[in-house]
């Protein structure tokens, strides 16, 4: 049995060049991306390792394709729109193809303030929906969140003993 024909392969390497440049360019007008998924999007059209790399290259000696810059706006979307903990932004840039170097200054950015402060509105957010519960069920629950958004225990630990001492506090009527 043989393969599906390709038409990839058909064309002239000047012509692939130009393929593989319009999937770069289509790729990088959606939103950033790091060197490694635009090299998975390459691969998956067929383009040919070395007219891939010698792209790359030259995107990169450009300024189009900049893994540290990608990193830090990376970190400070995902901080931002979803709360993520540190742990959790290291596993995303490490699935986006972002060597750990290059993640960890990144990562230097998040302040340990700010990663307590997001953890806190997301405790906040979340205890509206938890009214009734029992204090033991909340406690796991809110930990169990923070931890999967990428907390360490002792943060996670720390903001959900807090808000759950400040909503126990009796609030003083105006």
């Amino acid at each position: 049995m043989s393969l599906p024909h390709d038409p990839q392969q058909d064309l002239p390497e000047a012509d692939t060049e130009s393929f593989a440049r319009q999937i770069l360019l289509q790729r990088l007008t959606d939103q950033p991306r790091s060197r490694a998924e635009l090299a998975e999007s390459l691969a998956k059209k067929n383009v040919p390792a070395d007219v891939a790399q010698r792209l790359l290259d030259r995107f990169e000696e450009v300024g189009l394709i900049d893994d540290a810059a990608f990193a830090r706006m990376w970190v400070e979307s995902r901080q931002r729109s979803k709360g993520l903990g540190r742990s959790a932004l290291a596993r995303e840039l490490r699935k986006k193809g972002i060597d750990d170097e290059l993640a960890g200054e990144a990562l230097e950015l998040v302040d340990t303030d700010t990663e307590v402060q997001a953890a806190h509105r997301l405790v906040q957010k979340k205890l509206r929906s938890m009214q009734g519960l029992d204090q033991t069920v909340k406690t796991r629950r809110l930990t169990g969140m923070l931890a999967r958004k990428g907390y360490s225990p002792s943060v996670a630990f720390s903001v959900v003993r807090e808000e759950l001492g400040s909503e126990l506090e009796p609030r003083e009527s105006l």
